[in-house]
């Protein structure tokens, strides 16, 4: 695979790889409890300016996002738990997870910017 679409750039390049590196952490915080979602977000803070004005920016701003829409979900669902509405609220929102980092994998490593005013 090559990691510079034409005309990319070697600080898109970079940024592209940084995103790959936090898509990484994230898929692998289904196996370790979240802990590596906790170090992909602070990795991507980190690197959100260097990104600034390439098409990868998008992606690190959709991951930041989806980052903190599955902190709420989480306590939300967490929260709610004794009254059994709790359960559905986690799942949904680990389903929701699993899509977004599917979806925005996929448009990464495809070149493609993607649209981080969506929530799906």
């Amino acid at each position: 695979m090559n990691d510079i679409v034409p005309g990319d750039g070697e600080r898109a390049g970079q940024a592209r790889r940084i995103a790959t590196i936090c898509y990484a952490l994230y898929a692998a915080a289904f196996l370790v409890g979240g802990l590596t979602a906790v170090a992909a977000v602070i990795v991507g803070y980190l690197k959100r300016e260097d990104a600034a004005g390439t098409w990868v920016a998008s992606h690190l701003e959709w991951q930041i996002r989806t980052f903190w829409y599955c902190v709420a979900g989480l306590v939300v669902g967490g929260a709610t738990m004794f009254v059994l509405i709790g359960f559905p609220i986690l799942a949904a929102t680990v389903l929701w997870a699993v899509w977004r980092l599917v979806r925005g994998w996929l448009a990464l490593s495809e070149g493609r910017p993607i649209d981080t005013a969506r929530l799906f």
